[in-house]
């Protein structure tokens, strides 16, 4: 995901229940533990996603054969939908069934994508320009998130809450009793790879 940039806090609501549903989605599914060949394919498809992500028929790999892009959505999407409906069933409401059926609409219908957006209004209003299109936004963005009312009792609160996160890191750091260094090299040990399951 990336910040969408058409929203002032660079997500919509709707977006951020399709992730909640999502990634349940994940926490539920079988997944078997990664291998080296299972995670050099993995960024191969990032790479193609990333650079083709908008080419129709986009082809990606998953266990030793192809699958197009739209394909494997679909089979997400038809995965996430029982949890869209249970979730909302509890919380008595269809706002996660309904981020399900947007994300399902953007598969067919790729030109509401922010990605298409954004390449639109560069062609339409910034000759082209990504860096005119992001100050553009940058702008907007500024000016539309400090015309919000901002009270004095509110930046106090958020001021209080700085002083605490900064001491409450001292503390976590003071507390530290492995050096940084040895920390760092058992993180990046690629044997940790063996004991570590989800691929979604």
């Amino acid at each position: 995901m990336d910040l969408d940039p058409f929203e002032p806090v660079g997500i919509t609501a709707q977006t951020m229940r399709f992730i909640d549903v999502f990634l349940l989605h994940c926490l539920l599914s079988d997944s078997p533990s990664d291998t080296p060949a299972e995670i050099a394919a993995l960024a191969r498809n990032q790479h193609r996603t990333a650079a083709r992500g908008r080419e129709a028929g986009l082809r990606l790999e998953r266990d030793g054969a192809e699958v197009t892009l739209v394909e494997w959505a679909e089979e997400l999407l038809d995965g996430c939908a029982p949890l869209a409906t249970a979730l909302d069933e509890a919380l008595g409401t269809t706002l996660h069934e309904a981020a399900v059926d947007a994300a399902r609409d953007a598969l067919t219908q790729p030109h509401t994508l922010p990605s298409a957006r954004v390449l639109d209004t560069m062609t339409r209003q910034h000759g082209g320009s990504f860096i005119e299109f992001g100050r553009a936004r940058s702008a907007d963005t500024k000016s539309r998130l400090t015309s919000q009312p901002f009270s004095e009792a509110q930046a106090l609160h958020f001021a209080g809450l700085a002083r605490a996160s900064v001491a409450e890191q001292a503390a976590i750091e003071a507390a530290d009793t492995v050096p940084f260094e040895a920390y760092r090299q058992a993180y990046l040990d690629i044997s940790r790879l063996g004991g570590l399951g989800s691929t979604c």
